[in-house]
């Protein structure tokens, strides 16, 4: 069976960091660029970041507002891919997900993101 499970979240003050995950099952994260998107409530989904399969990748790509403060990467002998999140802010609070998928190049800019999984909640609030 191929599943994406996110895991991480929780509630943190303004300023704190965490760490999310995101372990494949079934087949090799790393055949496949992975991005993360977040749904805030009351808001669309947005892109966050991408990060390009290892051979024959571009590398990664932020939202403007996680630049300088999230970090994706990869552990492939775990087939596990992260998200660093650094300094977060209220506006930072949302569901999480990650998607496999064949490139980043338009990750910021899609017209949707579906995912099946459920996700990990991240809250930031004083």
């Amino acid at each position: 069976q191929l599943r994406l499970v996110e895991s991480g979240g929780g509630l943190v003050q303004p300023g704190e960091s965490l760490i999310l995950s995101c372990e494949a099952s079934g087949f090799t994260l790393d055949d496949y660029a992975v991005g993360w998107f977040r749904q805030a409530p009351g808001k669309d989904r947005e892109g966050v970041a991408c990060l390009s399969r290892s051979f024959g990748g571009t590398g990664t790509v932020y939202k403007d507002s996680v630049k300088g403060r999230f970090i994706i990467s990869r552990d492939n002998a775990k087939n596990m891919v992260f998200l660093e999140m650094n300094n977060l802010k209220p506006e930072d609070t949302a569901r999480y997900y990650c998607v496999n998928e064949a490139v980043c190049s338009d990750w910021l800019s899609r017209d949707s993101y579906d995912s099946w999984d459920l996700g990990t909640q991240v809250t930031v609030s004083s």
